[in-house]
């Protein structure tokens, strides 16, 4: 299968100061991700998270190396990628689907044809919502709906242009740990049911190894990845699995590897071993 993300020996700076001083955010990222794959990056706070996104959205561009995204290099904000973060952000004054409706109102080629197509755009945003348990709730403003359901309406939202790689940093990490496992298995569902691209950025184990295809651990500041760990769960996986020794012992195993020191283990390069 052919790359749909591509990092080479990718560092940033914030600013040319710091790069002057040799201070980075990030440092020597290499990755390698297939297309319709699900990545999450798990990492202590700080370790440059966050600033990963940046660069895989075209918000930062790199201060050494080189960014592909489906084939292209990265030069500026992407178009084809959706986002959604830990606070929901749903405009209060507009109904759930109008929330869900706002990429098609603001991104070509949808913006031009908006008007004339509202209809079935709608039709569309309501489908996207019945399927995460949002059916009834479509025309209710945001301050009626708990958290949970915010939550997959901002995902609904981030979905509703058909974006090829959805972003997720920290979107289920305000919630209750119910609400949270029911909002895995709708990720789930339609990560399965479209193979869009998927990176996730969670403080949560569990959470990364029940949903992605591949863990990758970051360092403390600056961030390098030290490890990538194939999660070889067979799909669909359900909470079930969550209680398995099998499960249990990659979260064991993940978790030994946050508190490791910034130095892979058998040499001076930070790439993640393929």
């Amino acid at each position: 299968m052919s790359n749909f993300v591509d990092f080479r020996n990718v560092w940033l700076a914030y600013n040319d100061e710091l790069l002057a001083q040799g201070h980075f955010a990030v440092e020597d990222i290499s990755l390698q991700v297939t297309e319709g794959e699900f990545i999450a990056i798990v990492g202590p706070s700080g370790c440059g998270k966050s600033t990963f996104m940046k660069l895989t959205t075209g918000l930062k561009m790199p201060s050494r190396g080189t960014i592909h995204i489906g084939g292209a290099p990265v030069t500026g904000p992407l178009k084809i990628s959706g986002m959604a973060f830990q606070a929901p952000s749903l405009l209060p004054w507009r109904t759930t689907v109008d929330n869900v409706l706002l990429p098609l109102e603001i991104v070509e080629p949808y913006r031009s044809s908006f008007k004339a197509r509202r209809k079935e755009y709608e039709a569309k945003a309501r489908d996207l919502l019945k399927s995460v348990g949002l059916g009834g709730y479509e025309d209710k403003f945001p301050w009626q709906l708990s958290g949970g359901m915010q939550q997959r309406a901002s995902i609904c939202r981030a979905l509703v242009h058909e974006p090829k790689m959805l972003l997720l940093d920290e979107p289920f990490g305000a919630l209750d740990a119910f609400t949270r496992e029911e909002l895995w298995c709708a990720l789930r569902d339609l990560h399965a049911a479209q193979k869009f691209n998927v990176i996730l950025v969670t403080h949560d184990l569990r959470e990364s190894v029940f949903l992605a295809d591949t863990v990758y651990v970051m360092s403390r500041s600056p961030g390098r990845f030290v490890v990538k760990r194939d999660i070889d769960l067979p799909r669909p996986r359900d909470l079930e699995v969550t209680y398995t020794p099998q499960f249990t012992d990659i979260v064991h195993e993940l978790r030994g590897h946050i508190g490791a020191s910034r130095q892979p283990v058998g040499g001076t390069s930070a790439s993640v071993p393929q």
